[in-house]
């Protein structure tokens, strides 16, 4: 399927999206987020594909919300509208694993996606930001929560007072980039961990991105509940079985996602 502001593309197992608003520094308008709804519903429905990766393309992922959309609704157009909540959420909703290749500015909103997907890696050019208080905001698409939830209170509260970017390397030791990737290869890198997640079975690597997100949502009891119920689960797969004779057999599994 064709779109205006983004571009799909496969390759095997992998689905990658690219948002292309490049004269617009990628702001997500409605538009766009309409169109990353439905791609990731496509990949989704597709059973071909197994992962997804998430890019900007290699100068910028997304500058943030299109602030020229925005600047003149009201609170009402916002509050029943439900502004944000509604598309830009689907990101996280991925039942797939779903990886942000971020390089150059990931700002506003576009920190904010790169933060709904399952981790981010990132290129040497890459900074991130929570900016909205310059322009009389607060972040509205999880930079107050997941940011907090992924850096700390500390930082997080700074970058949303101030404004202030992260470079790379600091986004790398607060534990909201999963590693560097040297300018140039970034997607060939995500696409390649996109791969190997891919190489592994469906049900069971679902079952593993349900479990690490359940560790946000409550206590450490009832999340250790929820993994060893998971856990259990997995050997009611054959894919469990088959995971582990090849383990013992010294050879390659074949998974079958069942």
């Amino acid at each position: 399927m064709s779109y205006e502001h983004i571009v799909t593309t496969t390759r095997g197992p992998v689905g990658i999206i690219t948002l292309n608003r490049p004269d617009a520094m990628n702001a997500l308008c409605a538009d766009l987020i309409d169109q990353l709804c439905i791609s990731i519903d496509e990949f989704e429905n597709d059973q071909s594909i197994r992962s997804v990766v998430l890019t900007g393309g290699n100068k910028i992922f997304a500058a943030g919300a299109d602030v020229k959309e925005m600047q003149d609704k009201g609170f009402i157009d916002v509050y029943l509208a439900d502004f944000i909540t509604k598309g830009w959420e689907r990101v996280a909703s991925c039942r797939k694993p779903i990886i942000a290749a971020v390089s150059g500015y990931a700002l506003g909103g576009g920190c904010e996606l790169a933060m709904m997907c399952d981790f981010i890696l990132a290129d040497e050019s890459a900074k991130f930001g929570q900016p909205e208080i310059t322009i009389g905001a607060i972040p509205g698409a999880g930079g107050t929560q997941r940011l907090a939830r992924a850096i700390g209170k500390s930082k997080t509260m700074e970058m949303c007072l101030t404004g202030r970017m992260m470079d790379v390397q600091e986004a790398e030791r607060s534990g909201l980039v999963s590693r560097i990737i040297p300018s140039g290869d970034l997607l060939s890198e995500a696409v390649k961990t996109a791969e190997t997640i891919a190489s592994m079975s469906l049900p069971i690597a679902i079952l593993a991105k349900e479990s690490v997100n359940r560790a946000f949502e409550t206590s450490l009891a009832e999340g250790l509940l929820f993994e060893r119920r998971a856990f259990h689960s997995t050997f009611a797969t054959r894919d469990q079985k088959e995971g582990m004779s090849a383990f013992v057999a010294k050879r390659k599994p074949k998974f079958k996602d069942c």
